[in-house]
């Protein structure tokens, strides 16, 4: 019997783990005093496990260099959350989400189902500038749900759109989970950004597919705005018109800065146009030109500031200017110059950002070390080896693999969080995956898109709560219609969420068929063939493959061949010009008598 619970200790160690997470301990600490008992149980059972084992006392102080080295306190990487964290608390401060949301209602506004086109936009936008999916779901949930409620929305439609259009900040760049299972995986994040891009604009349109499809079969779950909440009147055609002058600006300016800048001349003439729009946006609100109708004045003053602050990260990030951990530091500057800019930067909001930021990089660091507890003896145990044949194993191969993790993340994102997930589920998964062939960087924003449901399983989605937390409980009078306007129910909420994890469902799918919407990262291949080596000219030395003047031929008599002229003897010490008279050769010493040192 303990020779059967020896050799079996990794699966009963992970399903111990799991029996713990149930129960309701806090994940870090479960992780840790799991992997400590099971330290202590492995090597008092090390010599009934046939070698299946590798545990011993000395082996725990290798947790001290886990801890401070590389993997934890030592990690650049890991140090971009913070700065991702707080240039996102510091941006839902700032009431950049409520300009947008009011903007761009304003703008779908006469099209049924505007406002929530508006909110998938506007939860795009915030998932690229903040990374933090409770900022952007509260925001949103704060301010446009009472908006769609006044105006007849369908309540579990409304809470649908909000939850899921918040849970994009999962997936789309600068997402904190993508750095996370970038670290976890052992590969660059900024390659992992670049490969969870396209997914997450892709997944973006299938949101706004389905609100286009429910307009149709369901009008009356999203009217259009009434005529009289168009506060910004009409003016698309002016704003269409700023584009085009945009975009001829932006040409001109490439076309002129080709020449001396060759591939970043498309960058720098973009960024010309966009500054000229915007100078001319704000020169004619102020001095009342009204050049621009006042639609497309607010449109292009409120869309510029966010769309720079993405490409001052994202941007320096994919050109390779900056790494991500600068990418996150710059926009935490960018950030507080926005807020300082809209006159909404205090030391209450700075507290605030410096409080949530801290608790949440604490609640990682602590989850990460418990996680190096736990790694420490899964290993010892021989876990990875026997999770590895596991996953191998399953009918299929490469196709029956990704069917069987994926299956199993979804399941286990009803009971853990993103985080957990990554740091517990993700070491374990990545060699087999690497065995089998597949790219991890593919995998890992696979696992990203389906990590995403964890914020909106019914009903422990995390996403549902923060809507929860912000949505009426009580029915209240509405402040600008004065009509009593029902509750939203926590059922209402929930039915409201099943359409989208469907679509993230939907969405693995594509992952999986499509793999190439993430293996674009690597860019174009490169055939060998065509690659033309060419080495510089080196004066005194012969090209390569040129025969010697000898011919190769040896000496006759085996000895040193003749130097070519004009070679130098270098056996002689260098001669500069000077006839020195040659010496006399010194005797040779008398090495049968001990030394005279007189």
């Amino acid at each position: 019997m303990i020779e059967l619970i020896a050799q079996n200790m990794a699966p009963i160690m992970f399903a111990s783990l799991i029996i713990f997470l149930l129960i309701g301990y806090p994940v870090a600490f479960s992780l840790a005093a799991n992997g400590l008992l099971f330290f202590f149980i492995g090597v008092l059972l090390s010599p009934y496990s046939g070698g299946s084992i590798n545990l011993a006392w000395p082996l725990l102080h290798a947790l001290p260099d886990n801890f401070y080295g590389t993997r934890v306190m030592s990690n650049d990487t890991l140090l971009a959350i913070p700065f991702f964290t707080f240039m996102g608390i510091v941006l839902e401060r700032s009431g950049m989400a409520e300009d947008l949301l009011d903007t761009i209602g304003q703008l779908f506004g006469p099209v049924r189902g505007g406002l929530a086109y508006a909110v998938i936009f506007v939860g795009a936008l915030l998932a690229a500038t903040t990374g933090v999916v409770a900022a952007s779901v509260i925001a949103m949930g704060l301010i446009s749900l009472p908006i769609m409620l006044r105006y007849g929305y369908d309540r579990r439609l409304a809470s649908g759109v909000i939850a899921a259009s918040g849970t994009l900040a999962q997936i789309i760049p600068p997402s904190l989970v993508l750095i996370v299972l970038a670290d976890q995986l052992g590969r660059s994040v900024g390659d992992m950004y670049a490969g969870a891009l396209i997914p997450g604009l892709v997944l973006t349109g299938i949101y706004m597919l389905y609100i286009l499809i429910m307009s149709i079969i369901r009008p009356n779950s999203m009217p259009a705005l009434p005529f009289e909440a168009r506060t910004l009147g009409r003016g698309v055609i002016s704003l269409i018109v700023a584009l085009l002058v945009t975009g001829a600006i932006s040409y001109a300016a490439y076309r002129y800065l080709e020449p001396a800048h060759g591939d970043n001349a498309d960058i720098l003439g973009a960024s010309v146009g966009v500054v000229v729009i915007y100078v001319v946006a704000i020169a004619d609100q102020r001095l009342h030109i009204n050049m621009m109708s006042k639609l497309a004045q607010q449109v292009v003053i409120v869309l510029i500031p966010p769309l720079a602050l993405i490409f001052l990260v994202l941007g320096t990030i994919f050109l390779g200017i900056a790494t991500p951990t600068e990418g996150g530091a710059m926009g935490s500057v960018g950030a507080l110059i926005m807020a300082a800019a809209k006159g909404r930067l205090s030391f209450d909001v700075i507290k605030q950002a410096l409080a949530s930021t801290t608790r949440l990089s604490s609640f990682v660091l602590f989850i990460l070390i418990g996680a190096r507890v736990f790694s420490l003896t899964f290993y010892g145990v021989n876990g990875h080896i026997w999770v590895e044949h596991l996953l191998v194993s399953l009918p299929g191969g490469e196709t029956g693999f990704l069917i069987g993790v994926n299956i199993l993340v979804f399941l286990l994102a009803f009971f853990l969080d993103f985080f957990e997930l990554a740091f517990i589920i993700v070491p374990l998964l990545a060699p087999a995956a690497d065995k089998l062939g597949i790219d991890l960087i593919w995998f890992g924003v696979l696992l990203g898109v389906n990590m995403q449901t964890s914020f909106m399983h019914p009903p422990f989605g995390f996403a549902l709560f923060y809507l929860r937390s912000v949505a009426a409980r009580v029915p209240y009078l509405d402040r600008i219609t004065g009509k009593q306007i029902a509750p939203v129910t926590t059922g209402q909420i929930y039915w409201g969420a099943v359409p989208f994890v469907c679509i993230q469902v939907i969405m693995i799918a594509l992952t999986i068929a499509f793999p190439q919407m993430v293996m674009r990262y690597k860019g174009a291949a490169v055939e060998p063939s065509t690659i033309d080596l060419k080495l510089p000219d080196m004066p005194g030395l012969a090209p390569l493959g040129t025969p010697r003047a000898d011919n190769g031929a040896a000496p006759a008599n085996g000895g040193t061949p003749p130097a070519a002229p004009g070679t130098p003897d270098l056996s002689q010490p260098p001669n500069f010009g000077d006839t020195a008279p040659a010496k006399p050769a010194a005797p040779a010493p008398d090495l049968s008598k001990p030394p005279s040192f007189n």
